[in-house]
């Protein structure tokens, strides 16, 4: 099969689409063959060298996916050669055969195209869990978004309204941010040296209760950004690497920093949570 593949860290130039050996399925697996491919930050992450990668090159990037179902192991009975399916966190997508663990495999309705469906589910789950589980988004939640006209960022909107929150965005430009009042950002301010200081004054001075930060590089200004025992939920980097975080100040000011990483959360705490 053809893949598109990397041996060393770096740019957009290591990448190389090469001949490689098809995927040997194990125990409870299907085989997929790929018609679209999702791409993420956590993708250019990898390729750089910023996550840490198991096993040896020649490594293949992309972790979501959708495609057309090419063989079943022989103990599953319920998928068939021929369906249609989509996969969120099954490494090495970015190939034209891919070996999806049945318990990751999402049956795809004839509406849904390959395409959609792979542009959605690593960014639309992010979101969930983020709004749900790194902090749990109530009635009236004051929370700023980051990047809020991006894929996490524009599903954090919609979710955030959905439960009844307050949603400030932060955009880069004014066309973005157009993108992020249309999916229903209440109020959306541009990146510049005075938008922490507009943040707090549309919530009385005190500042929001959650700010949700993919950039990185502003994790100081969204500290600023957040209330008294407010928190900041830091899960991307596209912006450059955090400065580093006193853990004075957050206990002179109550504040909480916390993390999270899609495939942590589905693969150790909810499953966790499902066997309390």
């Amino acid at each position: 099969m053809k893949a598109l593949i990397f041996e060393k860290f770096g740019g957009p130039d290591v990448l190389q689409y090469k001949e490689i050996p098809n995927p040997i399925l194990k125990e409870n697996e299907i085989l997929v063959r790929m018609k679209a491919i999702g791409l993420n930050f956590a993708d250019i992450y990898r390729r750089k060298g910023n996550y840490h990668l198991a096993g040896e090159p020649p490594y293949i990037l992309g972790y979501e996916g959708s495609g057309i179902v090419e063989q079943v192991n022989g103990e599953i009975t319920d998928i068939k050669a021929g369906d249609r399916v989509a996969f969120a966190d099954v490494p090495f997508a970015n190939a034209e055969l891919v070996a999806v663990p049945r318990d990751k495999v999402i049956f795809l309705p004839d509406e849904i195209s390959f395409e959609t469906a792979s542009a959605v589910l690593l960014q639309g789950l992010t979101a969930q869990y983020l709004a749900k589980d790194s902090y749990n988004i109530k009635p009236g939640t004051n929370m700023l978004v980051h990047a809020a006209a991006g894929g996490v960022g524009q599903n954090l909107v919609q979710i955030g309204k959905l439960l009844g929150a307050r949603v400030i965005g932060l955009t880069s430009t004014a066309e973005k941010s157009k993108v992020a009042y249309d999916v229903g950002a209440d109020t959306v301010f541009l990146y510049d040296e005075r938008c922490v200081e507009k943040v707090k004054e549309t919530t009385n001075g005190l500042g929001v209760d959650v700010v949700y930060d993919s950039v990185g590089s502003t994790l100081e200004e969204s500290f600023k950004a957040i209330k008294i025992g407010g928190t900041v939920v830091f899960f991307g980097m596209s912006g450059g690497d955090p400065s580093p975080i006193d853990p004075r100040m957050l206990m002179d000011t109550s504040k909480t920093l916390t993390g999270g990483d899609l495939w942590n959360v589905l693969n150790f705490i909810r499953r966790k949570k499902c066997a309390i």
